[in-house]
Parts: C-alpha cells; structure tokens; sequence
C-alpha cells in the first residue's frame, strides 16, 4: 500500500491559487483576474509591495517556465537554480510551483499555441471520390470527382466548407481549393500528406 502524501507546506495553497490567476490572465487571457482581485483572496494581510513583489517573481518564473515548455526534467533543474540564487525561491514555492506545472502544463501550451496562430487552421478533413452518372454531357459521366468537406476555425469557432473538383480540375487545385477557404491545401495536424496531396492522389484515377 503506498504511503500517503505528506501534508502541503504552511502557505502553499494561497500561493497555488495565485499561480492558478497569473495562469488565467497570462495565458488564457482572463481580464476579469486583476492583481487587486488576487491580493485581496489570498494575501489580503500582505503590504501591498510585497504582494507586487511576489506577484512579479511568481509571474516571471512561469512565463519562463511556459515559453520552455518545461518537462519534469528541465523543471528540477530550473526550480533547482532558482532555490540556490540570492533572492530566488524557497523549496516550499518550489514544490508549489512544479506540482502547478505538472497538473496545469497542457492547458497552457495549448492556449500559448492557440494566441500564437494568425489565421484560421484546418481541424477536421474528409474526403470521397464519386462517380457521375447523370450529367449533362456524356463525356462527363463516370468522371470522377472529389468531394472534400473541411472543418476550419480558430478559437473555439469554426466552419465547415464542402468542395467538389473533377479530374481536369486538379491542374489548377490550389486556385479552386482556395476558393473554398482560407485553409484549403494547408497541412493536417498528424499528417504528412496534406489535402492538395490526397485530393491529387485520389483524382489520378
């Protein structure tokens, strides 16, 4: 049976939380978490310099840490360094601070990558080749055509687009698929291939 934890060190909890209020309005872009606010809940007895004082080391050692994207690894050795500098952190703050990272690190990196994303972004592709059997010229039947509906947005919103390009199409795809949308041919997320490539692979035929 594992041991339980140790309980957390005197003073851990408000400074958790404050790191929890830089997190929200450093990275998630929360307006609403001022540095009246924070002192007010969790330090209401502290001097107002030394909460500025504390809210800056606290507000730079994560920025540090979240444009690293520190893993555990480089965690300990910068929180390591920073316990030994003059007028860095205690273990206690420490200790604070890497169990922060460790529960809240994903959250932030993708909201970092989120802000840092200029234009819409393709989220979702699927994709089918069809055979025309009613059309109005003959020559056109069993032409195959591609039939591409994309998902595109960018902080939470998103839009679906729908394609259709036949065989001759594809000589100039970039121009018609960039008349779908502002992401069409741009790369998928966890794909080498991108929508250009799949779209001139399954017209070939």
């Amino acid at each position: 049976m594992a041991a339980p934890e140790p309980p957390p060190p005197e003073g851990s909890r408000p400074l958790s939380a404050l790191l929890g209020g830089i997190a929200q309005a450093a990275f998630h872009g929360n307006a609403a978490v001022t540095d009246e606010l924070l002192r007010g809940q969790l330090y209401p007895e502290a001097p107002p310099e030394e909460f500025r004082a504390l809210r800056a080391k606290m507000g730079g050692l994560l920025q540090s840490i979240a444009s690293a994207d520190m893993d555990l690894n480089q965690l300990e050795a910068f929180l390591t360094a920073q316990t030994k500098k003059q007028g860095g952190i205690t273990s206690d703050q420490a200790a604070v601070i890497a169990k922060f990272w460790k529960n809240h690190r994903t959250s932030i990196h993708e909201s970092l990558i989120n802000q840092s994303r200029w234009d819409n972004v393709l989220k979702n592709m699927n994709w089918r080749v069809d055979l025309k059997s009613q059309l109005r010229h003959i020559d056109q039947i069993n032409t195959p055509v591609a039939i591409v509906e994309m998902e595109v947005g960018k902080n939470g919103q998103s839009a679906a687009l729908l394609c259709h390009l036949r065989k001759h199409q594809m000589k100039g795809s970039k121009k018609h698929l960039k008349n779908c949308g502002p992401t069409c041919g741009s790369r998928i997320p966890g794909q080498n291939a991108s929508a250009l490539d799949m779209l001139q692979m399954c017209c070939k035929k």
